[in-house]
């Protein structure tokens, strides 16, 4: 036992992943310089000043870097040993956003003065990964029966996704949804399981926005027909589409976009894939997807090299978080699915999500730390 404790702090002190610590900087770095062409003549109109959201951005980068670099020393075993605190605060915190915003329609934040606004949500999708990878390990082998493989699961991410979704935060549902049935399935839960939870998310995900809250049947009427209400429930939509064509292939130049200048709705949040499309053409949007999936490879290859089975999913349910956000968040400005308002990791506008972003990308580097070296 002393043999292996000793063994892991020789493995914990190796270097972190640099191939994987390099992509991260370069997303960061080239999401504020698109987070500020994206945002400042927005920023000078509602708020008086073109660095508005950019400095706040950066500062959160910065303070984010350096966190990142000290959960990346953080061994990664003191998650397993608190997931079941780290879950339930998770849901205190979705509780909580209802109660505190409880005259608004829209819950999805809570404000804490000095400090400003944070979604639960953010917090929902680590807090997750971190339970479903100590329930896959702890588990093991028997993850291919319903007790230990589907029940658990469907109960911790019905939980989860249904508090969410009554904030109303539809894209941040489909994505908890998303990451916890990759997990499951990564995690050795039965094809015939998995495929039926499939089939019930898919129809559950249908039957919210046909017969949900009104603006969620007005996007998915939006996305058969994108030009269908130009004034109101499809400008968004429309106006995406018409800033992804303006692009061409090479793109007008950084800093050159028109549709920023308030034709599209919020250029520095959801959509600012699509000013990305418009300023650096199709070959600068084919570079940000292409550095997306270098981050999922270079994540799962972590993962692949991982000590143990809850150090192999934790990386997989963070990589399988940001790339998938990033492939909804692209299908959505694209008009490839309904709009429903998801962010793109490293890039849009958004304090919480950045932060926690960054400190996930600790966990991983942690992960990598202790890599096995016979898989190497």
């Amino acid at each position: 036992m002393a043999t292996v404790k000793k063994d892991r702090v020789k493995a914990g002190k190796r270097p972190v992943d640099i191939t994987f610590l390099v992509l991260v900087l370069i997303l960061l770095a080239f999401g504020l310089l698109m987070l500020f062409s994206a945002s400042y003549a927005y920023a000078q109109y509602y708020q008086g000043d073109s660095f508005h959201y950019i400095k706040k951005q950066a500062l959160v980068a910065v303070i984010g870097v350096a966190c990142m670099l000290i959960v990346s020393k953080i061994d990664y075993t003191i998650y397993k040993k608190y997931t079941y605190w780290i879950y339930g605060g998770a849901i205190f915190l979705l509780v909580l956003v209802l109660l505190v915003n409880i005259k608004n329609s829209i819950k999805r934040w809570i404000y804490v003065p000095g400090v400003g606004q944070f979604q639960p949500s953010e917090v929902a999708k680590f807090a997750l990964i971190v339970l479903f990878a100590y329930l896959i390990a702890k588990h093991g082998e028997k993850m291919n029966t319903f007790q230990y493989g589907v029940f658990p699961f469907v109960l911790f991410l019905g939980i989860t996704a249904g508090l969410i979704i009554i904030e109303p935060h539809l894209s941040g549902t489909i994505l908890i949804m998303g990451i916890g049935l990759i997990m499951m399935f990564v995690g050795g839960t039965r094809y015939r399981w998995f495929i039926l939870l499939l089939v019930a998310a898919a129809v559950g995900v249908v039957l919210v926005l046909t017969f949900g809250r009104e603006y969620m049947a007005e996007r998915l009427q939006g996305w058969f027909d994108p030009f269908s209400d130009p004034q109101d429930s499809t400008y968004q939509t429309m106006e995406s589409l018409l800033t992804i064509g303006s692009g061409g292939l090479l793109g007008v130049g950084l800093g050159n976009s028109r549709q920023k200048y308030l034709f599209l709705p919020e250029p520095q949040n959801d959509f600012i894939f699509a000013i990305i499309c418009e300023e650096l053409g199709f070959i600068g949007a084919m570079v940000v997807i292409l550095l997306f999936v270098l981050f999922v490879y270079r994540g799962f290859a972590i993962a692949a090299k991982a000590p143990d089975k809850f150090s192999m999913m934790l990386a997989v349910g963070i990589t399988t978080q940001i790339g998938l956000q990033a492939m909804l968040n692209i299908a959505v400005v694209t008009n490839t699915i309904p709009n429903t308002g998801i962010s793109l990791p490293f890039f849009s506008y958004g304090g919480t999500a950045l932060f926690l972003q960054l400190l996930e990308m600790g966990v991983i580097l942690n992960v990598s730390r202790h890599a096995s070296l016979e898989k190497e």
